[in-house]
């Protein structure tokens, strides 16, 4: 097969870009995923709900949250909504820092640009009533007056863009915008009722949802607690305060926190997208969940013609193995195939490209996990649990350990946890199984 062919599936398994909605590389995995479906889980409470709900949605980075909202966004529209989605971290909130303010401003920003039918004039008037106190910040010494209205939306966003790009501005930013968020919200809100009233033909609500915020790294505040509280929980009346429907993603290190009840107190149950699941947990291949890895692997590739175990792969050995190692997290199934096809000059992908591959990915995590973290990833591999810890929650949101889900002979579902396929083979792991063994063997003696 040509150069050309390969430099095409290379580029059709982009780990970065989620699927539009309808695309044709779409695989539905609901039933290798513990039944989650975000059109039911997020979509119903939406459309049958007599008061604006806000929502959280959580999953592992890279798991396909993305792909999944942006179904939801469709199916939301073709139910007659409104739907304002935008990923936080581009160009708005740096993941590394962020706080509940530039969520605040992002939103404002998004809603200000997309609901070009509504009167701008109270977020406007907010921002003039501020400008003194923030010109400098906006890099301009403009008069905020003299500027029609779209330079004054162009003055926002740029207002926002420092948080992200500036990193020296960011906290002044905050420090003069925080004593004013209350009246940033009511502004918000003015704007928004006003774009409610004037909501296309055959719209009947607003919907906005904020993709991305799961990157935000947790920080550790003085009182004990992280960033992640402080956004979350601390300032969640705030960002319940829009007066529309909002779906927030979430880490999925805080669903899991000592907070987690009251998250669920504050929001209702947080929805989790889990791993697609290509073994169980007694360490069997699932032969449903691989399946699934290799239609979307097969979808992607979209050759008809091809057979995807000696055309396009070397061996159906390897191609299984691929699978198995990317843990069924969709992100790391990319970057495996993307990295084992830079090891090649033709098709087929070999399995010495593919194991190389994961060699490679495998190094990666080698350096991502601390010492004195494998003694906990041999007990999370041991039990198939996690505690409730800062050091697991930690190992969740670097996705050292993974959530997986099924549903067990009575019906209920059943989640679960496993250490990521490719730590399975660093040796530092290995000693720890060994010694937690060890340990196990001296207790029952």
């Amino acid at each position: 097969m040509s150069k050309d062919l390969l430099t095409q599936i290379y580029n059709s398994f982009d780990p970065f870009q989620p699927l539009p909605a309808g695309d044709p590389a779409y695989v539905d995995c609901a039933e290798v995923r513990g039944d989650a479906n975000v059109l039911v889980d997020l979509g119903n409470k939406i459309l049958r709900s007599d008061r604006m709900v806000c929502q959280l949605y959580a999953g592992h980075r890279g798991g396909g949250k993305s792909t999944e909202l942006l179904r939801l966004k469709a199916h939301l529209e073709q139910k007659g909504c409104l739907v304002v989605y935008f990923a936080a971290d581009e160009g708005d909130i740096d993941p590394e820092d962020a706080q509940y303010t530039d969520i605040l401003l992002s939103c404002t920003r998004h809603l200000l640009e997309e609901l070009k039918d509504a009167d701008p004039t109270p977020i406007l008037g907010w921002l003039e009533d501020r400008w003194n106190d923030l010109k400098d910040l906006a890099l301009t010494e403009i008069s905020f007056d003299k500027l029609s209205v779209e330079a004054q939306i162009t003055q926002f966003a740029k207002l926002t863009a420092s948080i992200r790009a500036i990193p020296s501005e960011r906290q002044k930013i905050r420090d003069r915008i925080n004593p004013h968020t209350i009246t940033l919200l009511k502004a918000l809100n003015d704007f928004i009722e006003d774009a409610k009233d004037k909501l296309p033909k055959g719209k009947s609500q607003l919907v906005v949802i904020a993709d991305n915020l799961d990157r935000i790294v947790p920080i550790p505040q003085d009182n004990g607690r992280t960033n992640h509280d402080e956004i979350f929980l601390e300032r969640s009346q705030q960002l319940q305060g829009l007066n529309c429907h909002v779906i927030y993603t979430i880490p999925i290190s805080m669903v899991y926190s000592s907070r987690a009840s009251d998250l669920r107190d504050i929001y209702g149950d947080p929805q989790i997208l889990p791993m697609v699941m290509v073994q169980t947990p007694d360490g069997e291949k699932d032969l449903a969940g691989i399946a699934k890895i290799i239609e979307i692997i097969t979808k992607r590739i979209n050759i008809p013609t091809a057979s995807l175990e000696t055309d396009i792969f070397g061996s159906a050995e390897g191609l299984q193995r691929l699978c198995l190692m990317s843990g069924g997290h969709v992100r790391n199934l990319m970057l495996l195939v993307r990295s084992a096809i830079d090891y090649i000059d033709v098709l087929p992908i070999t399995d010495k490209a593919i194991l190389r591959s994961i060699t490679q990915a495998r190094d990666t995590y080698r350096r991502t996990v601390e010492q004195d973290e494998w003694e906990l990833l041999a007990k999370v591999a041991d039990s198939k649990q996690i505690d409730n810890d800062e050091d697991y929650r930690k190992l969740l949101f670097n996705r050292c350990v993974l959530q997986y889900a099924y549903f067990d002979d009575e019906g209920e579902l059943q989640p679960w946890y496993d250490v990521h396929p490719l730590i399975k083979g660093i040796q530092q792991f290995k000693d720890a199984v060994a010694l937690l063994e060890k340990k196990k063997s001296i207790i029952v003696s």
